[in-house]
């Protein structure tokens, strides 16, 4: 990977749409060059409008649920430091827990969770060792309630979101910032990927991805440790707050069960 004037280099994973395709964009905007990954060929056209934007970009196409993928992201860095690493990659899987092909319901866990901290470990050491670096991690306000009919996904950004609190607890004192951005429903292939066009959720109205890159951006580059996008949202977080999860895990059954949409 060439280096372009010395700009600093961001990583953006899951880039190919929705929400990493508009980091990257942000990215590319704020003066760095980039790595983009995803496992869709879509990340060319995305390579494509990011380099008309004036950023060096280079592209892998991988699964980012394997290890092998995640060691073929890094390999294309050719050792050049990290600035930020945006660790977006991630899926959804609708329909009950029961109902589910176990190997479907692992790719979740493997590309929201092992994939996502294979790659912040690997990248996150030459931070440290360099003592500057900036992480931001795409949980969500879904870690925040039980997920009937949808109950992997919502336990691996459960996860997620607990996670990048710890992690920044650690790594503070190393020049490192980690922050965790926190989308509700988004405007992406998200519900359908995940088959959840049947649902009350699937046809809701959603945020832009464009405004949830945006404030994930800043909130990383203020340095904080969490940002939750739109309104509607935080006003969902802190109630979930003080709800009980059973109580919790009965509103999202009305709105992500199978057949919800259409009655």
């Amino acid at each position: 990977m060439a280096r372009a004037a010395n700009k600093p280099l961001a990583i953006v994973t899951g880039a190919s749409s929705g929400i990493g395709r508009e980091l990257a964009k942000q990215c590319a905007e704020n003066g760095f060059d980039l790595l983009i990954a995803a496992d869709d060929p879509a990340i060319e056209d995305a390579a494509k409008e990011l380099r008309g934007m004036g950023a060096a970009v280079d592209t892998v196409q991988a699964d980012l649920a394997t290890l092998e993928g995640v060691d073929q992201l890094c390999a294309a860095l050719k050792g050049r430091p990290v600035d930020a690493l945006l660790a977006n990659a991630g899926h959804g899987l609708g329909h009950g827990f029961l109902d589910q092909d176990f190997k479907d319901a692992r790719h979740v866990i493997d590309t929201n969770i092992t994939g996502t901290l294979y790659l912040i470990q690997k990248v996150g050491r030459g931070m440290r060792d360099r003592k500057q670096g900036r992480i931001l991690i795409t949980g969500s306000i879904a870690g925040f309630m039980p997920g009937t009919y949808q109950a992997v996904y919502n336990g691996t950004k459960a996860f997620i979101d607990s996670f990048s609190f710890a992690l920044r607890s650690e790594v503070q004192d190393f020049g490192i910032t980690v922050t965790c951005l926190m989308p509700g429903a988004t405007d992406t292939e998200f519900f359908e990927r995940a088959g959840m066009m049947d649902t009350k959720i699937g046809q809701s109205k959603k945020d832009s991805p464009a405004m949830v890159a945006e404030v994930g951006f800043k909130a990383m580059m203020r340095g904080e440790g969490d940002v939750v996008a739109g309104w509607k949202n935080k006003l969902q977080t802190a109630a979930a707050a003080v709800t009980p999860a059973g109580v919790l895990a009965e509103q999202h059954r009305k709105m992500a069960e199978p057949g919800s949409g259409t009655h």
